[in-house]
């Protein structure tokens, strides 16, 4: 199944048009926001700010699995990333990422680009998952991996054409 043909939904709880995204190229996170990595959302907006107008996107997706690093409901979440980090990056629903009651989404995403070796288990807060123009998914990083990688690897996948 495609990343397109995923049901999710906003902070609001109201449905999101992946479909909408198609061409784009996307970055998928699961974030939180009493983490060590969480001043990452500022460095994902910036790249957000950047790159929008090239056709890049990035999905928030607040994730309380890892030490319990995001406990507040994803309202709570969007109006703390939209003020103490500036976020104004679609923020979504609340998920799991791991485990039985994961949102299919993220078992889309473990599948098609699984972890250190082969693990399809999201260890921690902020694992990005590129996803290309065509809907494939370009790259997993992990939570340490931000900063030049990541934004070269962005470039990279911006330009390629859409097929």
């Amino acid at each position: 199944m495609p990343i397109y043909d995923q049901d999710c939904y906003t902070h609001q709880g109201l449905p999101f048009n992946l479909r909408a995204l198609r061409g784009q190229v996307l970055l998928v996170v699961n974030v939180a926001s009493q983490c060590g990595f969480t001043p990452q959302l500022s460095e994902l907006e910036a790249l957000y700010q950047r790159y929008r107008d090239r056709g890049f996107t990035v999905l928030g997706f607040p994730c309380n699995q890892f030490g319990r690093q995001s406990p507040e409901s994803a309202q709570a979440f969007c109006q703390f990333g939209e003020q103490k980090f500036g976020v104004s990056f679609p923020l979504m629903e609340k998920v799991n990422v791991n485990g039985s009651q994961a949102h299919p989404l993220f078992c889309w995403l473990k599948r098609e680009a699984p972890g250190v070796m082969g693990t399809q288990l999201i260890k921690w807060n902020f694992t990005k998952f590129l996803i290309g123009r065509d809907g494939k998914v370009i790259a997993r990083f992990g939570p340490r991996d931000h900063g030049r990688p990541l934004r070269l690897a962005l470039e990279q996948a911006l330009d390629q054409a859409y097929p």
